[in-house]
């Protein structure tokens, strides 16, 4: 029975497991890769202490951080995705692909997840045409007409990107303007070789073995677009499904916290990160709350040890 089963290897839950190691608290880290979404990132510039880092290298630093403390004491499951939380006697029984661990509280910090593009076609051309992460795949489209699904600040980070090695760069947005930072999109769009649409409404991706063009709809009128590749930024959802008979979520699926102190409807169940229902979502914030559940948890086990 371990004193605190961490959920999830992003900044939320390093900063959480290095806060319950140095306390000496009995810990079982459990995540499926360290990280977070911020590993796609090509640069950082505000995570605090450096000017710039790459997404990848933060996601290592993470993990080094925290494995310096790995011990009998502190086990760290790599690897493993949740499946279930369920309270029992004495805690909690947290199971996973790989097995079962109990655990006096919990610390729910598994992030969100990339929403998929809801038409046909879009599942069928998953890495056959559609990607989901743009400075992952954005080379093996050089010299091809490209779409990006998405104007928020990720979709125009990603055409940005792309612009540099692709002929052309199509950003649709479904609504009438678009949400990115307003210096971005300027600077964007006025790249020669990039175009913004909006209210356009997709429809469907098209194919044989490989996607083709993509299906969208602007004031009534069908427009069949042919394209080298698809880049999905329609924001993300929160990984929460394991939990949700557990402790109360939002419509969204977040799990709400208190504030406060990050504590869930469910005593002995804390939250941290973009899982929840908190204002706003950023690394520094996800690793600050984090830290503010594990100092709450502490308190709690100390008061309620037997």
């Amino acid at each position: 029975m371990f004193d605190i089963a961490i959920l999830g290897g992003g900044q939320a839950g390093c900063a959480a497991g290095v806060y319950a190691a140095r306390k000496k608290l009995s810990t079982v880290l459990i995540t499926e890769s360290f990280g977070g979404q911020s590993i796609v990132s090509p640069g950082i510039e505000n995570w605090i202490g450096d000017k710039v880092i790459p997404g990848i290298e933060l996601a290592q630093k993470l993990e080094g951080h925290v494995k310096k403390y790995a011990s009998d004491d502190f086990e760290i499951k790599e690897g493993e995705l949740i499946v279930a939380v369920e309270k029992i006697d004495d805690g909690f029984l947290i199971k996973t692909s790989k097995g079962e661990y109990r655990a006096k509280t919990v610390l729910v910090t598994t992030g969100s997840h990339r929403r998929k593009l809801p038409v046909p076609g879009a599942e069928e051309f998953e890495h056959k045409g559609i990607t989901y992460c743009a400075s992952c795949d954005g080379p093996f489209f050089t010299g091809k007409d490209v779409v990006v699904v998405g104007g928020g600040n990720a979709g125009f980070e990603s055409a940005a990107q792309l612009l540099a090695y692709t002929k052309s760069v199509t950003l649709l947005q479904r609504s009438d303007r678009f949400k990115a930072d307003a210096v971005t999109v300027e600077n964007v769009l006025a790249h020669p070789n990039m175009t913004g649409v909006l209210n356009a409404q997709i429809k469907e991706v098209r194919g044989d073995s490989f996607a083709e063009a993509i299906v969208y709809e602007v004031d009534g009128k069908e427009i069949v677009l042919e394209t080298g590749g698809i880049f999905v930024e329609i924001g993300a959802e929160p990984t929460t499904a394991y939990i949700a008979d557990l402790v109360d979520l939002t419509n969204y699926g977040q799990v709400v916290t208190d504030p406060r102190n990050q504590r869930t409807s469910f005593d002995g169940v804390w939250a941290a990160g973009d899982c929840t229902d908190g204002l706003y979502h950023q690394n520094n914030i996800a690793a600050g709350d984090a830290v503010k559940a594990l100092e709450d948890i502490y308190l709690y086990i100390k008061t309620h040890s037997k």
